[in-house]
This record gives C-alpha cells, sequence and structure tokens, in this order.
C-alpha cells in the first residue's frame, strides 16, 4: 500500500496556503508540518499526501506524464475543487467534464509550481 505522495515545492508557504484551501474541501487534514515539510491526511485514513522543498536544495520541478489523482463524492465536489484552484492561481488542464465516453466526470489542473493534479467522479 502507498503510504504517500510527494509533491516538490519552490515555495512552501505559498503551497501550503494553496492546498490548505483545495485539500480541506475534500477532507484533508494536515497532520505534520516543519520547515521542510508539510504532510496532510484524508478522511478514513489510509495515504497522504506531502509538500516538500527538494531535498538537494535545487529547484523543484514536475514530471512530464506524472499526475496526483483523487476521487471525489459527487460531480459538483469535483466543480467546486477545480473552481478553488483556478481562484488560487492554478492552470486549468482540462475543465470539468464528462471523459472517456462517459466513464468519469473529472477535471485536471496544475497547481503554483507546475505539479499536475487530476480531480474526478465516477
Amino acid at each position: 500500500m502507498i503510504s504517500h505522495t510527494t509533491l516538490g515545492t519552490n515555495d512552501l508557504k505559498i503551497s501550503e496556503h494553496f492546498y490548505a484551501r483545495v485539500l480541506s474541501s475534500i477532507g484533508g487534514t494536515q497532520i505534520y508540518k516543519s520547515d521542510k515539510v508539510i504532510f496532510w491526511e484524508f478522511e478514513g485514513g489510509g495515504s497522504k499526501l506531502a509538500l516538500t522543498a527538494p531535498f538537494d536544495g535545487g529547484p523543484a520541478t514536475n514530471g512530464n506524464g506524472t499526475m496526483v489523482a483523487f476521487t471525489l463524492a459527487s460531480t459538483n465536489k469535483v466543480d467546486e475543487v477545480f473552481s478553488i484552484a483556478m481562484k488560487l492561481g492554478a492552470t486549468s488542464e482540462g475543465a470539468p467534464g464528462e471523459r472517456n465516453e462517459g466513464a468519469f466526470y473529472g477535471a485536471y489542473f496544475r497547481d503554483l509550481d507546475g505539479n499536475k493534479i487530476a480531480i474526478f467522479h465516477r
């Protein structure tokens, strides 16, 4: 089982503000914070999301083809989270809507460091 997924950031304080708003809207709770890393846990336990400044001190970069996906409770929640992310400065990678011939309803965005996030309801 995966314990957590970590995303790099070039500004932990700004990322904390962004993710605190986005993740709290889907049941995320900040469970740990230091000057280098912040962890959120989700309702029901299980996997967590971490944000960190790179250990080597170099710039945080995003991977081409790399994405973190969150399953949400409803299509309305997908719309809501996407709207929150856009208001906080995220970049759209695909507005909310049906995907893969109606297989799911989803949206995609990049956070302030360019990390790709998917949100969907099936």
